[in-house]
């Protein structure tokens, strides 16, 4: 179990709820701890440990993992805005933009190369908001959940964990994220209604009012809760069985060059799958944020079982490379801002007694 220190941060956590009122426990000594084969490590964070900069779980670790997720998804998003304009084009009018490559043709002889970047204003900000809850309240809502549940189901049902961390975490996120996600879709998909961020915030806000930034809350939940779910999840399922099938030496003796090219690994096979899960949702929030007045329902019955499929394609291309990159920049600054590291999933030895795998 954590410590006390850690159990009473998770208590004043500000998004607890009675089911998840946690029980006091008592921090077990040293004797026992030894006992049983245990490091304090791996039992709390009571002390840094060598060529750590913070204790795993302080205030001062999940802040950083905040900041983490700022650069990793503010970036990333903003950088791949070109792909992601041409996509939502693709999804809001087929007939017009058929092809990937005949959506960047069309976008660059309308609007020329300049055009390729609208919206990228509320795209850095949007989406840096969702980094900051999406990877900052997945670590809080991880440790939360490991000591509410206890060791031996941290490890049983560590999975399940992941599954349920990160969907915690993209309920906050998205409703960081929808302000700027519906003016950065109206900016893109519909010509002439305004050009950047400081006329189509106003502008929206004068014709339908504060709803016009959140109508779209439901559909992005529809959207990212699953993709956050599979992004988390399988990230880090993968990296146990890379490190467990394909990496011919333990994670503790590879070197931080190698550890990250895991993680860059591991995150592109998590983003195809997160795209795939993800996609008729991203379909429905595109065209309700370009229509005024639209609701999900008479979206989705719109566009039919084939028309939310539109795109994919270059949504998989996108968003495993984009998946792929955010760990890779999340890891990194763990690694730059020596940020400690969990050791990797291990049966406790009280598990392993009761299933008589030791002697």
């Amino acid at each position: 179990m954590y410590p006390n220190s850690l159990t009473q941060l998770t208590r004043a956590n500000p998004f607890s709820a009675p089911l998840f009122t946690l029980q006091k426990v008592e921090e077990p000594s040293q004797s026992l701890a030894a006992e049983h084969g245990l490091s304090k490590r791996t039992l709390a964070a009571a002390a840094v440990a060598e060529g750590d900069s913070c204790e795993f779980g302080s205030s001062h670790y999940f802040i950083m993992c905040g900041i983490g997720g700022i650069l990793s998804c503010g970036t990333t998003h903003t950088a791949l805005v070109p792909l992601d304009l041409v996509k939502c084009r693709l999804q809001v009018d087929p007939d017009k933009y058929k092809s990937i490559f005949k959506g960047f043709s069309i976008t660059i002889k309308e609007d020329g190369m300049r055009g390729l970047a609208k919206g990228w204003a509320p795209t850095f900000i949007g989406y840096s908001m969702q980094g900051l809850c999406k990877f900052g309240f997945y670590e809080v809502f991880k440790i939360t959940y490991s000591d509410f549940i206890g060791e031996e189901n941290t490890y049983l049902w560590r999975t399940s964990l992941y599954l349920a961390a990160s969907a915690s975490a993209e309920f906050f996120a998205d409703i960081a994220l929808a302000p700027m996600e519906a003016c950065k879709v109206r900016i893109q998909t519909c010509p002439g209604y305004a050009s950047n961020l400081r006329q189509c915030a106003p502008k929206m806000f004068a014709e339908e009012g504060i709803w016009a930034f959140y109508k779209g809350v439901v559909p992005l939940w529809m959207r990212q809760i699953p993709y956050t779910m599979m992004k988390f999840a399988c990230f880090e399922r993968t990296v146990e069985l890379l490190y467990k099938h394909v990496v011919p030496k333990p994670r503790a003796e590879c070197s931080k060059s190698e550890q990250l090219v895991v993680t860059f690994v591991a995150g592109y096979i998590a983003g195809v799958f997160c795209a795939i899960v993800s996609h008729p949702a991203d379909s429905v929030v595109s065209v309700l944020n370009k229509e005024s007045g639209s609701s999900a329902i008479g979206v989705l019955k719109k566009l039919g079982p084939k028309g939310v499929w539109k795109g994919l394609v270059a949504r998989i291309i996108m968003i495993g490379t984009l998946t792929a990159l955010q760990w890779f920049i999340y890891d990194s600054v763990k690694v730059y801002f020596r940020l400690p590291r969990p050791p990797p999933p291990e049966m406790p030895e009280s598990l392993k007694k009761k299933l008589g795998l030791t002697e």
